[in-house]
């Protein structure tokens, strides 16, 4: 008797869409019905930003990836069914933004995310 394997998340294809100009490939890594926690100094651990599903994630992502700044995976560590990642961004004026990524994956796409971000101020 076999087992059918479940399809590994693709850690090369996170790079591409994190350091790509549109967030179309990056977006196409979550499940519809993906979860995304938000935590920064606007959306605090008690009342964190939620989004729910690959339309409303889209959507944040397509404001980002509108402003002129340019966007690193640093890290990515994957063990079964969760991953966690580093990004750095810069925007022009060199302003820099860390976030802090933990996932929930389910058939090699997104299904949760929490997502801790600070910027310069």
């Amino acid at each position: 008797m076999t087992t059918a394997a479940h399809p590994a998340f693709d850690t090369d294809a996170l790079r591409r869409g994190i350091e790509a100009d549109t967030p179309a490939n990056l977006v196409s890594l979550y499940a519809d019905d993906a979860e995304l926690r938000i935590v920064d100094r606007n959306t605090q651990p008690s009342r964190p930003k939620v989004l729910h599903g690959r339309d409303e994630i889209a959507a944040m992502l397509d404001d980002v990836y509108s402003r002129d700044m340019t966007h690193k995976l640093e890290q990515c560590v994957v063990q079964g069914d969760r991953a966690a990642y580093s990004e750095s961004c810069v925007y022009p004026d060199g302003v820099r933004v860390l976030s802090e990524s933990m996932l929930s994956l389910r058939d090699g796409r997104i299904t949760e995310q929490t997502l801790i971000q600070a910027w310069d101020e």
